[in-house]
């Protein structure tokens, strides 16, 4: 019987060979250590992942055996649990024998070689060690980067990054114990060739099979190894359409640079014809940006040309002038009005609203205190006829400069801000003359604060000059207004600690009170350019103004009070509840109305009420009601409960309604089938509905399923949107993801994640996988 023995060779400049024989002072000293715990595990930064290109020529080699014999910086022959180490490689075989000057490692017999966390076992192996050059023959292999697997014939080692693999097998399916046993999917190649430096392998004389029918036999199949981008053809998509019938992409990826890069993508709609499409990033050290477009040379259905696209830039300028410039672009256009309706998921259509499209350039300036920018912004208009919209106005150009400086002296804060815009639209479907309009604001306040309370007064100046392009009604070109307003804000903040169903939590009383004094200027006869009623919220009702924009500065005598309460955690001060009141109290009627209005006579305005509950890490409510004392029922709510217990389990509901003109129910949800209907599988169901109660009708809904097969994942999205009054855009998303390989069918990922609050992908890798949990 042979004691089990160790050796280590010096670093590989000099190749000495130094053996630590075990006598039996050091057996003893073994012995008594087995009796000792084991010591604790820390972490260590001296563990890195990958080791440095200039350290391995200088990396000790470790052999370990039952019997370990050689001559010393030659040859070293290790039998019996044979054992070879060196920085991230470990060689594990019934015998190994390992030439020095060469650098050549001969193993036979349960050959094992772990190489930074890739698992390779097969029955024969020759290499070199330090170049990781060789074959290995009849060999099982397993990657870490997305947990891997295959056979093959074999495997030749070019390098430490690249290999040949020969009639191989690749799957990311887990094995199972048993001979019949076969993977869900597999794919099986001619050669695989594995690169590890691009992230990337590449199947040549590729068919990929799932459940063992071939699904897609390809000449050449390149996919990632990891995240990391590379060109090539995308996986094609999928989807029916009602309106435009079967879509079929199949998309072409750039890598251009590691700054560049471009998706083409042609798409063929069977009712329509053939669509060009394409996407262009770049980000560079002083700019970025995006380019989409897209083009059909002949719509069948509409026997016309169509085109959008869509332009995103920003750069900073910082040597152009002192304190530097900025310019943004976001440019979109279309070719038709029904374009939004027809296409309704068009990248080139980023626009909150679709019908109408924005397109503007802004170059802006900053330097201390000081500010300005200039804008050119044009509006394209798609019109309904069945629901027309007018027009906003364009600004060709606008100009505005600022400054603010709040640490004057006395404590005082100044704010300034300069704006000329020339106005300009069809003044058919505006009724209003184009304008150039030039407005002067000048603020000034004196804030105190302490941890208790704070108290504000501001003093304002708003000044404006018209100069129209046609009369007005009473003949006039041009018109002036000048506004003063004053205000006072004030607030206390207590806090006491309480205990709560057997909690301590801290509890804050917050009472507000905000006064606002703007004299009457009459306002009324002057057009409507940017102005709008704000909305009433918690956020908007401590304001002086109750407009929007500079067209109408409201009258205003009021006083504004509010109380808030909230619990929050002591220890974390993380907010457990939140509760809230306003009101606003009218002295005079306001007489300043926006086109249509009518003046505001009610001395008390609606009430405000709010609450919102974090009920438990899972449960989560909030609600907000605009209270309107005089008809004791409410003219406006929401309400909104999110249910989140788990990975992949969240509910969100809400409710909105505003009297006499919407209401409406909005529900998300990812969950799994099992939980609901008993049993276990991998089903889950996915969706969400907004229904409109008043009309009794669904107004956008997508409903899914999700199935998790482990290695892989279905999805099946039923799509409807609406698309104005005439009817709704409807299509079916087809889509099977392949783990560590690809996405095959339609963009069902995508739909889900952009309308579904707090969807998580099935099996999502949070944490990068470490050689470590591999080091044997």
């Amino acid at each position: 019987m042979h004691r089990r023995s160790r050796s280590r060779t010096a670093p590989r400049p000099a190749r000495p060979l130094a053996w630590f024989l075990a006598g039996l002072a050091a057996a003893g000293m073994a012995q008594a250590q087995e009796d000792l715990p084991p010591p604790a595990l820390r972490p260590s930064p001296a563990l890195a992942e990958t080791v440095p290109s200039e350290l391995r020529p200088q990396l000790p080699t470790f052999v370990e055996g039952q019997s370990i014999s050689g001559r010393p910086e030659l040859e070293t022959v290790i039998e019996g649990d044979a054992m070879l180490r060196r920085g991230d490689t470990v060689i594990r075989a019934d015998r190994i024998e390992y030439d020095q000057p060469q650098d050549l490692a001969r193993a036979r017999g349960n050959v094992r070689i772990n190489r930074a966390g890739d698992i390779f076992t097969g029955p024969r192996l020759e290499m070199n060690v330090e170049a990781f050059e060789g074959f290995f023959t009849d060999p099982s292999y397993r990657f870490i980067a997305n947990d891997a697997y295959g056979r093959a014939d074999l495997i030749e080692f070019l390098d430490d990054k690249r290999a040949v693999i020969r009639n191989a097998t690749y799957t990311t399916c887990t094995p199972e114990p048993g001979e019949g046993w076969l993977p869900e999917w597999l794919l099986t190649a001619d050669r695989l060739y594995i690169d590890n430096e691009e992230e990337t392998g590449l199947a040549v004389g590729a068919t990929l099979r799932f459940f063992g029918v071939p699904v897609l036999p390809v000449p050449v199949l390149s996919f990632p190894l990891t995240e990391k981008r590379k060109s090539g053809f995308l996986p094609p998509t999928l989807a029916l359409n009602n309106r435009s019938g079967l879509e079929l992409t199949l998309p072409y990826y750039w890598d251009i640079a590691p700054n560049r890069d471009a998706t083409l993508s042609p798409t063929i709609l069977s009712r329509r014809g053939l669509q060009l499409g394409g996407e262009f990033r770049y980000l560079e050290p002083g700019y970025q940006g995006v380019l989409d477009a897209s083009f059909m040379p002949n719509d069948a259905l509409r026997d016309r040309e169509r085109w959008a696209y869509s332009v995103r830039h920003s750069q900073y300028l910082p040597q152009a002038v002192r304190g530097g410039l900025s310019l943004s672009l976001n440019l979109n256009r279309v070719s038709d009005d029904d374009y939004w309706r027809d296409f309704t998921r068009s990248p080139a259509i980023v626009s909150l609203t679709q019908r109408l499209l924005a397109s503007e350039g802004v170059l802006a300036w900053g330097l201390g205190n000081y500010s300005a920018f200039a804008r050119a912004l044009r509006w394209q208009t798609l019109q309904d006829v069945t629901a027309p919209i007018v027009p906003p106005y364009d600004r060709m150009p606008q100009v505005q400069g600022r400054w603010q400086n709040t640490y004057l002296p006395l404590g005082l804060s100044g704010y300034v801000e300069a704006d000329h815009t020339q106005f300009q639209s069809d003044s058919r479907l505006t009724l209003q003359p184009n304008s150039q309009r030039s407005y002067v604001m000048a603020q000034i306040s004196r804030p105190w604060q302490a941890p208790g309370w704070f108290f504000t007064p501001r003093a304002q100046f708003h000044a404006t000059h018209y100069e129209f392009d046609a009369p007005l009604a009473n003949g006039r070109l041009s018109a002036d207004r000048t506004v003063p307003t004053f205000s006072l804000d004030a607030g206390l903040v207590f806090e006491r600690e309480v205990q709560l169903l057997g909690m301590s939590v801290l509890q804050t009383l917050e009472p507000r009170a905000f006064y606002a004094y703007t004299p009457f200027r009459a306002q009324n006869f002057l057009p409507n350019y940017d102005s709008g009623l704000h909305d009433f919220n918690f956020a908007t009702i401590f304001t002086e103004n109750a407009f929007v924009g500079h067209d109408r500065i409201a009258d205003t005598n009021l006083l504004t009070l509010g109380l808030i309460s909230r619990l929050q955690d002591p220890a974390t001060g993380g907010e457990l509840a939140r509760f809230g009141y306003a009101q606003r109290l009218r002295y005079e009627n306001q007489q300043v109305t926006l086109p249509g209005g009518a003046p505001v006579v009610d001395r008390f305005s609606d009430v405000l009420l709010g609450a919102a509950i974090n009920w438990s890490p899972t449960w989560a409510t909030e609600t907000t009601v605009q209270y309107n004392p005089k008809t004791d029922r409410s003219e406006r709510a929401t309400a909104g409960v999110r249910y989140h217990p788990g990975p992949y389990r969240v509910v969100s509901a809400a409710y909105r309604t505003q009297r006499g003109l919407s209401e409406q129910f909005d529900i998300g949800w990812q969950w799994p089938l099992q939980d609901l209907l008993g049993g276990e599988g991998r089903w889950y169901s996915v969706g969400r509905l907004n229904y409109s109660l008043k009309d009794n009708r669904l107004v956008d809904s997508i409903v899914g399923l999700e199935y998790d097969g482990c290695c892989w994942t279905g999805r099946v999205v039923l799509e409807r949107l609406q698309a104005g009054s005439s009817g709704a855009n409807k299509r079916i998303l087809f889509q099977v993801e392949f783990r560590g390989l690809a996405r095959l069918g339609s963009n069902a990922l995508g739909v889900l994640r952009d309308n579904i609050p707090r969807y998580q992908l099935l099996q999502q890798q949070t944490t990068t996988p470490s050689r470590f949990t591999r080091y044997d």
